[in-house]
């Protein structure tokens, strides 16, 4: 039967480096286009925090050495990662779709999505972005920008850290609706899209950065997708993660991945934001259901031979 998904594909499935992305972009484009050989709608939600870290940190170490070159706001960083990720998605699945003969054509929307300044997550700063770092450097850098926060992200190294407020409207929905209407293939929201507020008749950036799966959930809610696919590096979730007791689950009722996230089984910054999305997107209407899998096995999972599927 015919879906219509939004799927959300994490920017680290991306790549580190511009060799890097088109590489992966190229394997990532193999299993989108699979979905849609099936006959399913799809839109595409990405992630971008390597990518986002990168082109903020080549602007602010050009802006150190030659006078006319402005380190850019998080905002301005945020659009740059949108359209040169959604580029690369395109080309990818261009080429893919051609081959299969499949008259399909990928659009990329640079998108704003509306935050509250009041949003609790201003006070705490939790959303790591961009390149790894060794404490001296991580020190280094917030000696020399106090304004920029940088934390121990789970034994990895040092990130930089922002606030990440909940998503609350999506700017351009009319115009990605009716794309998806017309039978495109839309690449929107990147990143979690750009965070705005609302300033008199327009909208101001704000320097933040959303989480993907919480937007993509939003795209999903209003666009009426039936499933909300995300994209992670595992096949499935699982429970006492890296336990002897750890079990891998097929699915998980609301009641079920409620119990399991007051119990603390997914970790914040990594599972947890992708189960709460999950839930939110399978109460939002009736038979509405989210899937968690691994990119190289979303076909599988939404023909119900693997992945997490939450449901009601």
């Amino acid at each position: 039967m015919s879906e219509r998904i939004v799927l959300a594909l994490g920017g680290n499935a991306l790549g580190d480096s511009l060799v890097e992305q088109r590489l992966a972009v190229a394997s990532a484009a193999v299993p989108i286009a699979d979905l849609i050989e099936a006959g399913h709608d799809v839109a595409i939600c990405h992630g971008n925090g390597p990518q986002v870290g990168m082109i903020d940190l080549a602007f602010e170490t050009a802006s150190r050495t030659v006078e006319s070159i402005d380190a850019m706001p998080l905002s301005t960083d945020g659009a740059m990662s949108q359209g040169y990720i959604g580029f690369g998605i395109q080309k990818a699945l261009y080429r893919e779709l051609h081959e299969r003969s499949i008259d399909k054509v990928a659009a990329s929307i640079v998108t704003q999505v509306l935050v509250d300044p009041a949003d609790p997550a201003f006070e705490n700063p939790s959303k790591p972005i961009g390149s790894f770092y060794t404490r001296e450097e991580a020190e280094a850098i917030m000696q020399m920008d106090p304004s920029i926060l940088l934390k121990e992200d789970a034994g990895r190294g040092w990130r930089r850290i922002v606030a990440s407020p909940m998503p609350l409207e999506i700017i351009e929905l009319k115009v990605i609706r009716s794309l998806i209407d017309c039978g495109y293939v839309v690449i929107a929201c990147g990143g979690g899209g750009l965070p705005v507020i609302r300033d008199g008749s327009g909208l101001l950036p704000w320097e933040a950065v959303i989480d993907k799966d919480f937007t993509g959930e939003l795209l999903a809610e209003d666009i009426d997708a039936s499933v909300f696919l995300i994209l992670t590096a595992v096949e499935k979730v699982a429970i006492d993660f890296g336990k002897p007791t750890e079990r891998w689950l097929d699915h998980l009722s609301l009641e079920e991945a409620e119990a399991f996230s007051e119990e603390g089984q997914f970790a914040p910054g990594s599972m947890l934001p992708k189960v709460e999305a999950a839930m939110r997107f399978v109460r939002s209407a009736p038979g509405r259901k989210a899937l968690i899998t691994s990119l190289d096995r979303a076909l599988d999972g939404i023909e119900g031979r693997t992945g997490t599927l939450v449901t009601a």
